[in-house]
């Protein structure tokens, strides 16, 4: 009688090789399709079973195949924050907050950084759209330009038909396209509340200073200013008035120019706390003294504010919860647990506060 043929030994797992979708579905006692679901966010699961699930890819260490999951229709888990500069402290604090929120809800954040060049915004929006992001979160303010704005509304419409959305962080929503959220904050009004605090002191002249000129941020921080000094039937003066730059060298030098100028002021309104600190590098510079010959202001609250001495009096933005409502507002069209609520309001905006320090004291007596 012929021997019988040895059998195939089976074959033993690598320990160290990468685990799939069928492995955590036998590790869980589910179906491959539970798994897909539980993974993909994209079918209710009951919580036991996804408990279960998620559980089994724990102890397996499954990692899954972002490509693999675009390519099946869904997104890739991604959040996509495009800034000016990742330096900028304002900047720097909303992307924090835009992480945090991304994280919480399991997804990875990806921050791209234009260093002024907005065409190269859209580029990173295009990128991004290509990567299957949940949500493309733009910050800060943007140049008034009609055609700027067409080639954003058409990328928000690019962007819904895909599944994701865009999101204006600090900046005008776009009033002719609902595709796009905006997450604002009270611009003008934290503006005119701090002009405000400068004419209750008794400064009647007030130097603007700071700002590209064309850029909406600085447009809405001098509207609430203008607005401020109409309320108390003060005539606004254009000679008060110098745009150009939110830099602190920037700063620096028009506040010398002023001097120089002889330009009539007994108070700075810094367009943000690093053009103050300029501002305040400049006086100081001259032999005069803050706040007891030239009073000075800011806006934004960053760490440079209560570094400078004396200490800033400024508009406080709340900087990463604007970042954490982006995300928010972004996510809240896929998520179909979200607040019915927050899915119908396009705009959010945040309040601002004026934050009283040292920098502020009535004019000098001659």
């Amino acid at each position: 009688m012929a021997a019988e043929p040895p059998r195939p030994r089976a074959k033993r797992r690598d320990p160290d090789a990468a685990r799939t979708i069928r492995d955590v579905a036998e590790r869980a006692g589910v179906s491959t399709a539970t798994v897909s679901r539980v993974v993909n966010g994209n079918y209710p699961v009951a919580a036991a079973t996804r408990a279960a699930v998620e559980r089994a890819m724990r102890e397996l260490g499954y990692v899954v195949n972002a490509h693999a999951r675009a390519l099946a229709g869904s997104t890739t888990r991604v959040v996509g924050i495009v800034v000016n500069e990742i330096v900028d402290p304002f900047f720097a604090y909303i992307a924090r907050g835009v992480q945090s929120e991304a994280v919480a809800s399991g997804r990875l954040c990806l921050v791209c950084s234009t260093q002024g060049d907005q065409s190269a915004e859209l580029r990173f929006v295009d990128l991004l759209l290509e990567q299957r992001a949940d949500a493309v979160i733009l910050v800060g303010g943007a140049v008034e330009d009609k055609e700027y704005f067409a080639a954003v509304s058409q990328r928000a419409r690019q962007l819904k038909a895909a599944g994701s959305s865009l999101v204006l962080c600090g900046r005008p929503g776009l009033s002719s396209d609902s595709s796009a959220y905006a997450v604002e904050y009270d611009n003008a009004g934290g503006a005119a509340a701090i002009t405000d605090h400068l004419l209750n002191a008794g400064h009647t002249r007030i130097l603007y200073l700071g700002g590209p000129t064309a850029l909406s941020t600085t447009t809405a921080r001098l509207r609430g200013f203008e607005q401020a000094l109409a309320a108390r039937k003060i005539p606004f003066d254009p000679e008060l008035v110098r745009t150009g730059a939110f830099g602190r060298q920037w700063s620096y030098e028009q506040t010398l120019r002023a001097l120089d100028d002889g330009l009539d002021f007994t108070a700075v309104f810094a367009a943000n706390d690093i053009v103050a600190a300029g501002v305040y590098a400049a006086l100081r510079d001259r032999g005069l003294s803050v706040p007891d010959d030239v009073s000075v202001v800011g806006y934004d609250d960053v760490p440079v504010a209560t570094e400078l001495q004396p200490a800033l009096t400024t508009v406080r933005v709340p900087l990463e919860e604007l970042g954490r409502a982006a995300v928010r507002a972004g996510l809240s069209g896929q998520d179909k647990n979200a607040d019915p609520f927050a899915r119908q309001q396009p705009v959010v905006t945040l309040g601002t506060v004026v934050v009283v320090r040292d920098s502020v004291a009535p004019p000098h007596s001659p």
